[in-house]
């Protein structure tokens, strides 16, 4: 893979923020390279400042970067500047450009090494658990499980998606298996911080109670507490957990206090608690009953070839200011096909998102289709891992807020009818329900299932008890008001 290649999918990865940076730090390096301003007179016009609309089924209007030096384009005689493809294959293995961290670890030789020393410019929990993926040794298609997941695990830590949801994403010719899913995620549960990962509040403090030493003491006692009676101890129902685990009131103390020196949520020691500023990628709206799409032309600055300095390269002059010059101006060249292959990278995943989801943006939660990420990697002509790097941290405005990309995929929940509903819109729904409800006497679990049932929708009691505590509600009997 060339280092130009490496670098257009570098780019793709990049949010927009960092992309930003990025930019800066190219127009710092390079003097061919220099912002376009308004108002520059230019031969050709820019096709990205003007608004680009996609329709249904239509091919994405492909933005492109005009360089405006006529001596540039003479250049292009020369064996010694590669032709710069109309496409660049950003669709590779991530695995071959992978930037890795290893310049900041410790050496071997540190046993006291802090992970948390690599967290302290605020460093989100998804890098840092893929710079520790980075150093597993792990198959290519164990190596994408783990991917997955961790692009499945919250900010607190824990995992927002059942196993059996995260395996329908896979493409079923690649023949993952449950258990495989499972077994990665036994690896992933060892990294750190301790207790990442789990699916429940059990799960994680019981993970990190197994990282502490065996001679901890009321170590097992800890772990049957956690396992067994989670729900006596959030209800503080002291009297049946003594007479349950057969303690006395000390002993209990003593066992609550070594649970209560857990993290609950993991995943708040690598987040920063600084405010996250977002600026959306792309736009959407509606125009005569049509939903358009458009890049964020400010979120990123426009760039051009310096033809100035462009004016100065000689092809025939090897001397060594002129070789300069040359190379300055190929990876300049390069730098600016990068980001155009950028965009239209996500424009067309965007347009695509947009077709899937047009209920959510006409009525709402409610009307999210089911999606996964092989069906836009059908449509667009690429691969599930490309897709998946392009909605992470990329954001779309919309006249219902600004969205990370990510969050328009969900799985499906088969109907009574044989159609399909959106883990987001029962979610939505179930939420509707819960304000709704009597707070003297709230729905239940079982009770909800069979409101959904009633409107066509076939949930198990344990997949409506998940739906719930991601959206933050707590159990009846804790809703339960007197008055």
């Amino acid at each position: 893979m060339t280092p130009q290649l490496q670098q257009a999918i570098r780019l793709l990865q990049l949010s927009t923020l960092d992309l930003q940076q990025e930019i800066q730090e190219a127009l710092e390096s390079n003097p061919m390279l220099e912002r376009q301003e308004e108002g520059d007179d230019f031969d050709n016009a820019d096709p990205l400042a003007d608004n680009v609309e996609q329709k249904p089924n239509a091919d994405v209007q492909e933005p492109s970067y005009q360089e405006t030096a006529p001596t540039v384009d003479n250049l292009e005689e020369g064996d010694w500047n590669e032709r710069i493809p109309n496409e660049l294959p950003v669709d590779t293995a991530w695995e071959d450009v992978y930037q890795t961290s290893a310049s900041s670890l410790p050496s071997n030789d540190d046993d006291e090494w802090d992970f948390t020393t690599r967290t302290s410019a605020g460093e989100s929990l998804q890098s840092h658990l893929l710079w520790q993926l980075n150093l597993a040794p792990m198959s290519d298609t164990d190596r994408l499980i783990a991917v997955t997941l961790i692009d499945c695990i919250n900010n607190q830590g824990y995992l927002d998606e059942t196993l059996e949801e995260i395996l329908e994403a896979f493409d079923p010719e690649m023949d993952v298996e449950l258990d495989e899913i499972e077994a990665v995620l036994h690896r992933i549960q060892q990294f750190e911080p301790a207790g990442i990962g789990a699916r429940n509040l059990s799960e994680c403090l019981l993970l990190q109670l197994r990282q502490l030493p065996a001679r901890t003491p009321w170590l097992t006692e800890a772990k049957r507490l956690v396992t067994d009676y989670i729900d006596l101890l959030g209800s503080r129902d002291y009297s049946q957990l003594m007479r349950r685990m057969k303690l006395k009131e000390d002993e209990l103390r003593q066992i609550i206090e070594l649970v209560q020196s857990l993290n609950p949520r993991p995943g708040s020691q690598i987040e920063s608690s600084e405010a996250e500023y977002v600026v959306p990628d792309v736009i959407v709206r509606k125009d005569n009953e049509r939903w358009l799409v458009e890049l964020n032309q400010e979120s990123v600055p426009r760039l051009r070839v310096n033809p100035q300095y462009a004016g100065f390269v000689r092809r025939a002059d090897t001397s060594a200011d002129n070789t300069f010059m040359r190379n300055q101006l190929q990876e300049a060249r390069w730098f600016i096909k990068s980001l155009q292959s950028r965009n239209e990278t996500l424009m067309k995943v965007a347009t695509q998102i947009v077709e899937h989801q047009r209920g959510f943006l006409e009525y709402g939660d409610e009307a999210m289709k089911p999606l996964v990420l092989h069906d836009i990697a059908e449509a667009v002509g690429m691969h599930e891992s490309t897709i998946s790097r392009v909605t992470t941290q990329k954001f779309m405005h919309t006249p219902r807020g600004i969205y990370e990309l990510k969050y328009f995929f969900s799985s499906h929940v088969s109907t009574s009818e044989g159609g399909e509903c959106s883990s987001t819109a029962i979610r939505a729904i179930i939420k509707k329900l819960v304000a709704a409800e009597n707070q003297k006497k709230p729905l239940s679990d079982s009770k909800i299932a069979g409101l959904l049932e009633a409107q066509g929708i076939q949930v198990a009691r344990r997949t409506v008890a998940k739906y719930r505590e991601s959206l933050g509600i707590a159990p009846s009997s804790e809703r339960k008001r007197l008055m």
